[in-house]
């Protein structure tokens, strides 16, 4: 089993479209989600706050650059993650996302995570509504560890009570953070993606219910260490799927809902 999992032959780029896509972040105190990354990777703040959060997103016409739109495939998928930046060998801050944690509805994308394309995901279960603008949507892992549960929907501004000042401001933070380093079976290597958008366009999502037993669990996040700020909205987005260097060397943390 672990040779099969070292094969490094992927597809390099990916293309698809963005059928749906939730963004359902939170903002946590840095110390505690400074907790959930590997080393060398530090919490990218935000007025203070440390910001984690899970992508929930349909992907539709999923299939290798230059394939034909029929031959691609559609599956529901889910991301835990959480906006870092760090320092490269040459001194340059970067920044992106640290994605402990994928869970997927589809068997191939569980099968070829890791394999064909970078990412390792978990089978799941996926249950999604929409009416007009409305959405609920849950997800339950296969094995127990995680689930999600969202209903909101489409509106103008953000809370009130964001950390954020604007729709704009919160847009900007996110699109800023294409680059994911996703956890693998193997502690010491994380799989490098990088999300590729056509044209960037996000609405807010009015969230009347939000739910992800990750950030509920107060072994990891005690009392008063995570609030829900807010949720953005993403429709109808060509997008591609470019593979990044494997980040080698990474510190793991032992535990942080990560692929096992």
């Amino acid at each position: 089993m672990e040779g099969v999992w070292a094969i490094t032959i992927r597809i390099p780029t990916l293309q698809a479209l963005i059928k749906r896509r939730i963004l359902v972040n939170f903002r946590a105190t840095p110390e505690v989600a400074a907790r959930m990354i590997p080393h060398p990777f530090r919490p990218k703040l935000h007025h203070g706050h440390a910001i984690v959060g899970v992508c929930l997103i349909r992907l539709e016409e999923v299939r290798p650059k230059s394939w034909p739109k029929f031959l691609g495939i559609s599956s529901e998928n889910a991301a835990h993650r959480v906006a870092v930046e760090w320092t490269d060998g040459q001194g340059k801050l970067c920044e992106g996302v640290y994605i402990p944690r994928r869970d997927t509805g589809s068997w191939l994308n569980h099968w070829a995570g890791g394999r064909l394309f970078p990412g390792e995901h978990h089978l799941a279960r996926f249950a999604v509504k929409e009416d007009g603008k409305h959405i609920d949507f849950g997800m339950n892992a296969r094995d127990g560890q995680v689930g999600v549960q969202v209903s909101g929907e489409e509106a103008d501004t953000l809370p009130a009570d964001s950390c954020f000042a604007s729709l704009a401001e919160a847009s900007a933070y996110f699109e800023n953070g294409s680059l994911g380093y996703s956890a693998t079976r193997d502690p010491g290597r994380l799989d490098g993606l990088r999300l590729k958008t056509i044209h960037w366009r996000v609405s807010a999502l009015r969230v009347s219910k939000v739910y992800s037993s990750l950030f509920a669990d107060r072994a990891r996040f005690p009392e008063g260490s995570v609030i829900f700020d807010h949720a953005l909205l993403m429709r109808d987005i060509p997008h591609e799927w470019h593979q990044e260097a494997d980040f080698n060397g990474a510190k793991a943390p032992a535990d942080c809902c990560a692929v096992k």
